[in-house]
Order: structure tokens, then C-alpha cells, then sequence
């Protein structure tokens, strides 16, 4: 079932007196439970891609459906109501978080906002989803601030999972991370898909973190997407000259038959 529908988005800005181009008809379907690998170069407009699709900036034209409905329609409360099953999670999670916060305010804001469960049992859904991104409940009660990179970015997904949504978009979401705690956090990635059935749209600009959890991958230059396929297939032979440089500045590369046992 599509999930995510999108059509000739376009997204121009005014810079020093020109116009850049960052969305240039950009189409695009995402199935649920389906994870799209969204690859390219700096300045390639994945990382606009994923802020339009979100809603954090707004498209000059084109159309997305998500879940049938018309996403850039909605606006006001429908908008906020609908918010609830998309989610981002951000490569600069701290940025994303006020930095006074708990880390138990951060994972209750969604289920606060969006009246996902009785305020009687936001604590017990808070330790819940702690539990899930393997975190002590006690964490609840910590700064934000005051806890590492890692473990910012496990609740940062906590926090997108606890509004239950369809997608969560992911922007960079892992590229500030050592190996080791990358690896984790996508074997968490891949068992939550497995367990509730969301989708990804996983933007990076690595295709080692892309073979290991996407199903197909799009490749992106000056805006447009240029390559699409299976995950397999545009690593293994890539035919964009874009594709081509991203598997190039790979040494080696997780083959797809793993991304099981990621």
C-alpha cells in the first residue's frame, strides 16, 4: 500500500540576489513499512526534501499524499492533529530539543500534544519507550543536556515512535555517530520497522548506512532524483555519474543480504 505520494515537488530560494534551485519536480512513493534510502552529495536538496515533506518549510510547488490526504492542504489544527504520524528525527538532536528539558519532557511532549495516552499514564509510557530505545526508565528524570550523543539520538527516537507514527523521516540521523553506537542504533532502527510496521525515509549522504536498512535507494544532484531502484541494484550497479561518486567514496559497503542481521 502507498504510503507516501509525491509529485513534482519544486523548492526554489533567493541567495545573494539569485535564485537556487533545491527541488526540481522531485517525485517519489514510499510503501508502508518500506524503507527508502535518500542519498546525495551536500547541497544535493535531500535535506530540503525531507524539511518540505515535514512541513518545516513549504513547497512552490507540487503535491504530496500521505495516507491518502492531501499533506500540503492541511494547515492549523487538522495539521497538528495529522502531525502525529510523521516524525522527523534530526542529525543535530540537542538543536532540536530545548536543552533545559528532561529527557522525560522530551518522549512526553508528542504524547501530551497529540493525547496519545491519560496524563495518568505518561510516566509509565515514558519508562515504556525508554525501555524500547534500551535506556533505563531512571533516565527520565535526567537533563538532556547530560547525557551523550548516543543516547540523545535513542531518545530522540523514542520520541518520534511515541506519537505511533506511519513515517519518520530521518535527516543525517546517525552521520555524528562513532561506528559501534551507528551500528546500534540502526539494529534498532530495523527492529522497530519489523515490530510496528513504519516506514523510513532515511536521508544520508553515506551508502554504507543505506545498504544496511533501505529497501530501495534514490540518489539526488541539483535537486532532481536521478537514480531509483532497489537497494541492491543502484550500489551494485550504479548508472548515474551522482551514483556512481557516492559508491565510489565507499570503500566497502554492507551488502543488502545483511541488512537482516543489522
Amino acid at each position: 500500500m502507498t504510503l507516501l505520494d509525491v509529485k513534482n515537488l519544486d523548492k526554489r530560494y533567493a541567495s545573494g540576489g539569485r535564485v537556487v534551485t533545491a527541488l526540481d519536480g522531485v517525485s517519489l512513493t514510499l510503501s508502508a513499512g518500506e524503507t527508502l534510502g535518500l542519498a546525495g552529495a551536500s547541497g544535493s536538496g535531500k535535506s530540503t526534501l525531507a524539511r518540505v515533506l515535514t512541513r518545516l518549510v513549504p513547497a512552490d510547488a507540487g503535491t504530496v499524499h500521505f495516507g491518502g490526504e492531501d499533506w500540503l492542504a492541511l494547515s492549523g489544527g487538522e495539521l497538528r492533529r495529522r502531525r502525529a504520524g510523521m516524525q522527523m528525527v534530526f542529525q543535530d538532536v540537542l538543536g532540536a530539543f530545548n536543552p533545559r528539558a528532561t529527557v522525560g519532557s522530551v518522549i512526553e511532549d508528542p504524547l501530551r500534544i497529540h493525547d496519545i495516552v491519560p496524563k495518568a499514564e505518561r510516566g509509565r509510557e515514558v519508562a515504556m519507550l525508554l525501555d524500547r530505545v534500551g535506556l533505563p526508565a531512571a533516565y527520565a528524570a535526567r537533563s538532556i543536556r547530560d547525557v551523550s550523543g548516543g543516547q540523545r539520538q535513542r531518545i530522540a527516537i523514542a520520541r518520534a515512535i511515541a506519537s505511533r507514527p506511519a513515517l519518520i523521516v530521518l535527516d543525517e540521523a546517525v552521520s555524528a555517530l562513532d561506528v559501534s553506537l551507528r551500528e546500534k542504533v540502526l539494529e534498532l532502527l530495523v527492529a522497530l520497522q519489523e515490530e510496528r510496521g513504519i516506514a523510513y525515509l532515511f536521508v544520508s549522504h553515506d551508502l554504507a548506512v543505506l545498504a544496511a536498512v533501505s529497501h530501495r535507494i534514490a540518489i539526488m544532484d541539483a535537486g532532481r532524483i536521478v537514480e531509483s531502484g532497489p537497494a541492491a541494484e543502484v550500489i551494485g550497479n550504479p548508472k548515474s555519474p551522482a551514483a556512481r561518486a557516492l559508491v565510489g567514496a565507499v570503500p566497502r559497503l554492507i551488502g543488502q543480504e545483511d541488512r537482516n542481521a543489522v
